[in-house]
């Protein structure tokens, strides 16, 4: 395991982000949210194999990346102003990356971002 913080190459990573925006527009557009998601695969360096994606009734998107390493999703809540980042992340994957790729293109207002280290062995 690597010391103060940092993440060895090969180790799997759980990351859940929570991200509140003010302006929900971002939310509801299932497009944006869908290059969003390629445009962090591909700042992270993983490689992606497939997608899915479903819109709400509401407008709430949910969109799924397959990546070769694992997957990253993200579920929106327009009503909160809330978007749910889910991504598993191992090997050669810069997961830090690819979360300030999607906060860069969500804008939130507040974040929070945990990292559960899970097992191999």
């Amino acid at each position: 395991m690597a010391g103060d913080g940092e993440v060895e190459v090969d180790e799997l990573c759980s990351y859940a982000v929570d991200a509140w925006v003010a302006d929900p527009a971002i939310l509801t557009d299932e497009p944006a949210l869908l290059r969003l998601l390629t445009d962090a695969a591909l700042a992270g360096n993983a490689k992606v194999l497939g997608e899915s994606r479903h819109v709400f009734p509401n407008g709430a998107v949910t969109a799924v990346l397959v990546l070769s390493q694992s997957h990253l999703s993200i579920h929106t809540w327009p009503e909160f102003n809330l978007a749910n980042i889910d991504l598993l992340a191992y090997g050669r994957i810069n997961a830090e990356r690819m979360i300030a790729t999607i906060e860069d293109g969500l804008s939130p207002v507040r974040t929070n971002v945990s990292r559960l280290l899970r097992a191999t062995k």
